[in-house]
């Protein structure tokens, strides 16, 4: 079951290209990751689901039910955690979550200070006194108090420490898993992405230029090398896979696709002295692998 079905939807700011014509299906239970750089059109695409703005044309549906005709009451069982939070910055943090749990029906107590507690937030402290990821993790637990069947999150892990993150991925997929939460993620980070997600959608300029599960994504990605010696050959790295190939300063750099065996060939038999293999940028993955 499609628990959001988006088809051709389009947004313009007057003049201004929001998205054009996107369209993309989230079935019940998955980890949908929306990705592309900033101003791709990711934010944009949320907050029509959420019918904070309204579309210029197109249609999207959730849980079966228009977006924009049934908003309030397809939100009841939605969380939300926007890319920027802004609070009352004189509330308490314990205040804040209890007026936000009282806008859906039931007690949400207990699940609050469980929520609280897992992510290492003081409840007693004072918004305004919080920096800027504990402000976002009171978002992650306010977006999630309620047991939501659906939940976007917009950049979650901005502000996060890296032991955070992984506390936070770790809580979604217990809540994938446990309760069948299905999450709508949206990031610029490609690798966030591939260690939460099932699938993927990646805009570019407003438009959806690919959708695919993780695993292709994965073998078709390119990654980023660098390697440094005295003496280096270019040349030896000149086959099928490799581009964009620099050298300068005594180090070679390059971008390759394909079996990464190839290229650990190519290393055994040069003058190495230090060598990086990593996950390119989003970023530079649009510019070498769509253009």
């Amino acid at each position: 079951m499609s628990i959001i079905e988006v088809s051709n939807l389009t947004k313009y700011y007057g003049k201004a290209r929001g998205i054009v014509d996107v369209s993309f299906q989230v079935e019940e239970g998955e980890i949908f990751g929306f990705i592309g750089p900033n101003g791709a059109g990711k934010s944009t695409t949320i907050r029509l689901l959420l019918s904070l703005i309204y579309p210029t044309s197109g249609r999207a549906t959730i849980f079966g039910k228009d977006c924009i005709k049934y908003g309030p009451e397809v939100r009841q069982h939605i969380g939300y955690l926007p890319s920027e939070v802004f609070y009352y910055e004189g509330m308490k943090v314990i205040d804040l979550l209890k007026y936000s749990a009282s806008f859906y029906p039931g007690d949400h107590t207990a699940r609050l200070h469980d929520l609280a507690e897992y992510m290492e937030l003081d409840l007693n402290r004072k918004i305004d006194e919080l920096s800027y990821g504990n402000k976002k993790k009171v978002g992650l637990v306010q977006g999630l108090l309620h047991a939501p069947k659906l939940v976007f999150l917009d950049e979650p892990t901005a502000g996060l420490d890296p032991l955070m993150q992984r506390k936070f991925f770790d809580l979604v997929k217990r809540e994938n898993r446990e309760r069948g939460m299905t999450v709508f993620f949206s990031s610029h980070i490609l690798g966030e992405v591939q260690r939460l997600c099932h699938r993927v959608a990646i805009i570019r300029e407003g438009r959806i230029v690919e959708i695919s599960d993780i695993k292709t994504l994965q073998q078709n990605n390119y990654k980023k090398v660098r390697v440094e010696g005295n003496g280096l050959d270019a040349t030896a790295f000149d086959f099928p896979g490799v581009t964009n190939l620099e050298q300068q300063n005594g180090a070679l750099r390059f971008f390759f696709r394909g079996d990464i065996n190839r290229v650990l060939q190519a290393l055994a038999a040069q003058p190495v002295g230090d060598v990086t293999i990593e996950e390119p940028t989003l970023e530079e993955i649009f510019m070498h692998y769509y253009e």
